[in-house]
């Protein structure tokens, strides 16, 4: 991910760096990888809840 495109929270960052995994791979690969993303993002506002 750019630079400019960071958020600032390491936990966030790491996940939205999981969609570089898309560039190149086959379509079929692709739902895989947001289940992931979308899975890790739900993890971090839900501790954020927890806090």
């Amino acid at each position: 991910m750019p630079e400019s495109a960071r958020t600032g929270h390491p936990a966030v960052d790491e996940s939205l760096d999981r969609l570089e995994a898309l560039d190149g791979a086959e379509t079929e690969a692709h739902p895989a990888v947001y289940e992931d993303v979308h899975q890790r993002l739900t993890d971090i506002l839900a501790a954020l809840d927890d806090e």
